[in-house]
């Protein structure tokens, strides 16, 4: 799964921002491409029908437990990349309108071509998570979510079973535009279309391509 092309809150509207309080080691952050990263997702977002376009807090990961790789693959998306060379970071949510329907979103942008490196990283630990379970009633497995023609390359998978004894789905991708990093997590109650989790994917990406 390695860089395969065509695979897949403190701050403005509790955007999680990196450098909440110092910045992250190795990292250099540039206000200005903070506020850009705050407008791509605040300032009338353009997102697919269904999903409110005013963006909440971060989205967390709703487990306690969890392998170290599943927990690495997750953490962009709750505005916790990877901090070597990031420059700016910012991750929100958005409410959809089937049945415990949310997307987490987060962009992470960096310097001297370590989006790549990063998405390399990341998408070994996606293909290393094949099971979150605990005795709280959670036991999620998942499997390869292939998606096609998003941004420069993309890793994704699916995560199904129950969260806490409810059913439960998420579909995670991560994906690089040029310098920015690219992380989208949809989930829902019993499960998620993986046609509105790409309608979300190409709509952040052409929104970070834009500025």
């Amino acid at each position: 799964m390695r860089r395969e092309r065509g695979i897949v809150g403190c701050g403005l509207l509790a955007c999680v921002l990196a450098g909440c309080g110092g910045g992250p080691a190795g990292s250099h952050l540039d206000p200005g491409v903070m506020a850009q990263l705050r407008a791509v997702l605040s300032e009338e977002p353009r997102l697919p029908d269904g999903f409110t376009p005013r963006p909440g807090e971060a989205w967390r990961i709703p487990f306690d437990k969890a392998g170290k790789n599943c927990r690495t693959m997750l953490r962009p998306a709750e505005g916790r990349a990877p901090s070597q060379a990031l420059t700016a970071q910012v991750a929100v949510s958005y409410a959809g309108d089937d049945l415990g329907e949310q997307a987490g979103v987060a962009l992470a942008r960096y310097t001297g071509g370590e989006a790549a490196d990063h998405l390399d990283d990341l998408a070994d630990a996606l293909e290393s998570c094949r099971r979150v379970s605990s005795p709280s009633g959670t036991d999620l497995r998942s499997r390869e979510l292939p998606i096609e023609d998003v941004g420069d390359e993309a890793v994704g998978a699916r995560l199904t079973g129950r969260l806490n004894g409810y059913p439960y789905a998420m579909d995670v991708v991560l994906s690089r535009a040029g310098d920015t990093l690219v992380s989208v997590v949809h989930t829902g109650l019993e499960d998620v279309d993986a046609g509105r989790t790409r309608a979300m994917v190409d709509a952040v990406i052409t929104m970070a391509e834009d500025r």
